[in-house]
């Protein structure tokens, strides 16, 4: 044994040498510029190909779940927000026949792909921000192309507005304001912070993000009672196992769709826009009201582009006590701020708000605030024979007396009513011989139509002599229908008691 040491360690400086010279070798190869000319390659050694990445599997709620391993994050810069979307996948994946049907859908559609990610491109980035300051699955970035199309605008059947789509109770549930003067249902801040309040308020009831996603479509409710009916009939409580309607059936595939068209939109034959890796928009602080149009003058962009930034601000002037700050395009932020100080001393806002005293018709509110009508009624959106309600904010010109910033409670509690000018009473009148519905209307001033309506007749119909009928006129006529009250009451017919009734307003 001892020979056989002696023998390696008599040996090793050649050992070495070699060793050092094929290293040598093999980095001036390495080295060597691609248009460079270098000696013929030695025989090619056989080609490695590194082992594909294995998963891991975390168990949870004794489900088994597969993450895709993250080894790539952080090694290279991340240029574009797509690529940051793809290292924060942490999710796991579907795969089933839904989410096939969806991949399909969205791949035939390149037109549609590229109209909502280029819509995105103004709120990915503060959104992947949120995301990841709250350690959350960078998949949910993706959840308003499901629910919106990314259009903060958006408005469904069902009264959810925004881009992550709130109902109005569930909004104020979580401190989305809602009045005469914004819906920050449409804030692009505040609703992603509501929204990401929610999914997480989910996750930590199910434990499960596909769960908490079908709860953010569904509702808790459902999506508990759906749980607890499996585990009564001993079947898995998973998303795909649950009992629910096609709506939430199809709504996490559709995520999950998209997210694989945005892992690999090669595979798809899909081209996603450059969207850079950089805000998109600053927040920039105001302290008195300004117009929408000023505003956009100022920082030097269009009011469409102003808009899509600040879409929760439903009237032409932005109320500093309700809203104090706006968002701008990042290299716009600046030159607003610069200008809004040379305005200094200048009207930036040519609305204030005006408190109805009791209730009265659209031209008598236009004198007491010295406007048009026309102008009032298109300003406020009053609609034709309606008068507003007696509390109610209007917005009006802002001069003279109304010269001043709205304050905080009205900005924040701003509410507009109306009520019907003519309110309509049910008499009863009795047909006479030869009577038709149309010669009955139009003794009473009211068309044949409504008189069928009223009654449930056909237009057509024949009447009989002595047949009652009832005809809906205004209250305001009560000289001329009090003698026909008595006419009627002569013939045997009497009219009932006053009803007001709304909804029958516009004849």
């Amino acid at each position: 044994m001892n020979l056989i040491f002696q023998m390696w360690f008599s040996s090793r400086p050649a050992v070495l040498a070699v060793t050092a010279g094929f290293c040598l070798f093999l980095t001036g190869c390495a080295s060597t510029a691609p248009n460079a000319e270098s000696p013929p390659a030695p025989v090619q050694a056989p080609v490695v190909k590194p082992k594909p990445a294995q998963t891991v599997q975390v168990t949870s709620n004794d489900t088994s779940v597969s993450l895709k391993p993250r080894a790539n994050l952080g090694l290279t810069p991340v240029t574009d927000i797509w690529e940051r979307i793809r290292r924060g996948f942490a999710m796991p994946d579907l795969d089933d026949e839904f989410v096939r049907n969806r991949e399909q859908w969205y791949a035939s559609r390149p037109d549609y792909i590229l109209r909502m990610t280029e819509r995105s491109r103004p709120y990915l980035f503060h959104i992947v921000e949120e995301l990841e300051r709250r350690n959350m699955p960078t998949e949910l970035a993706l959840l308003p192309f499901i629910e919106s199309a990314f259009n903060p605008n958006a408005v469904s059947s069902a009264k959810a507005a925004g881009m992550w789509q709130f109902m109005p109770a569930t909004g104020k549930y979580f401190d989305l304001k809602q009045n005469l003067f914004r819906d920050e249902r449409r804030d692009v801040l505040e609703s992603t912070r509501a929204a990401l309040d929610y999914l997480q308020k989910l996750y930590g009831m199910f434990g499960d993000w596909h769960l908490a996603l079908a709860a953010y479509n569904w509702g808790e409710g459902s999506v508990g009672r759906a749980l607890a009916r499996n585990k009564a009939q001993g079947k898995p409580l998973t998303y795909s196992d649950l009992n629910m309607p096609n709506e939430t059936r199809y709504y996490v595939p559709k995520l999950q769709a998209v997210k694989n068209i945005v892992a690999q939109p090669e595979a798809f034959n899909t081209q996603l826009p450059l969207i850079q890796n950089h805000p998109f928009f600053k927040s920039v602080q105001i302290d008195r009201d300004i117009d929408v149009t000023v505003a956009a003058r100022l920082a030097g962009i269009s009011v469409e582009d102003f808009k899509t930034l600040n879409p929760s601000m439903n009237r032409p002037v932005i109320l500093a006590a309700g809203t104090p700050q706006v968002l701008l395009p990042w290299d716009n932020a600046t030159s607003f701020e610069i200008n809004l100080q040379n305005h200094a001393n200048q009207r930036l806002a040519t609305w204030t708000a005006w408190q109805a005293p009791r209730t009265m018709k659209a031209d008598e509110a236009a004198n007491l605030v010295n406007m048009p009508t026309d102008l009032l009624r298109s300003a406020n959106g009053i609609p034709p024979n309606m008068m507003v309600k007696a509390g109610s904010t209007l917005l009006v010109h802002r001069k003279g007396q109304l010269d001043n910033d709205v304050t905080e409670h009205t900005a924040d509690n701003a509410q507009l009513a109306f009520a019907p000018e003519i309110v309509l009473r049910r008499i009863m009148v009795s047909a006479r011989k030869g009577d038709s519905l149309a010669s009955l209307a139009a003794r009473h001033g009211v068309s044949a139509a409504s008189m069928a309506t009223w009654n449930k007749l056909k237009p057509n119909a024949h009447l009989n002599a002595g047949q009652s009928l009832a005809v809906l006129v205004p209250t305001s006529q009560s000289p001329r229908l009090s003698a026909k009250a008595a006419t009627h009451k002569r013939t045997g017919s009497a009219p009932v008691a006053r009803r007001p009734a709304p909804k029958l307003a516009k004849r």
